[in-house]
């Protein structure tokens, strides 16, 4: 099982929504809503005021997903994102080790 994460524009999630609801077995997801830069390697703020400006607004996704389902839901959530432009965002995939959903009780009764 993995964890897939990944940073995208808001504009781009009703879209994802959409795709990924349409592949086979999609678990679902958790969405947050996130505030980034970028490296600053890349880019090179030209004044104070860019400098103190340069967040933007993003969206983190999170998935919990079977392994054989990770590289199909990778491939359509960079296909999605993707403008070609930086600040597009990131994704990667985190190990899971453990994953218990919570409407489960400790006897292991489901509850009503």
């Amino acid at each position: 099982m993995k964890e897939i994460r990944a940073v995208i524009r808001p504009q781009k999630l009703p879209r994802l929504r959409e795709v990924l609801r349409a592949v086979p077995g999609f678990p679902g997801m958790t969405i947050s809503k996130a505030v980034g830069c970028g490296a600053t390697v890349r880019h090179t703020p030209a004044s104070i005021k860019d400098e103190l400006t340069d967040f933007s607004d993003k969206v983190r996704v999170e998935i919990i997903a079977p392994d054989e389902l990770v590289d199909a839901l990778v491939e359509q959530i960079v296909q999605v994102a993707s403008t070609g432009q930086t600040g597009d965002g990131l994704v990667w995939v985190v190990d899971v080790t453990r994953a218990v959903f919570i409407r489960k009780t400790v006897d292991g009764a489901s509850q009503p």
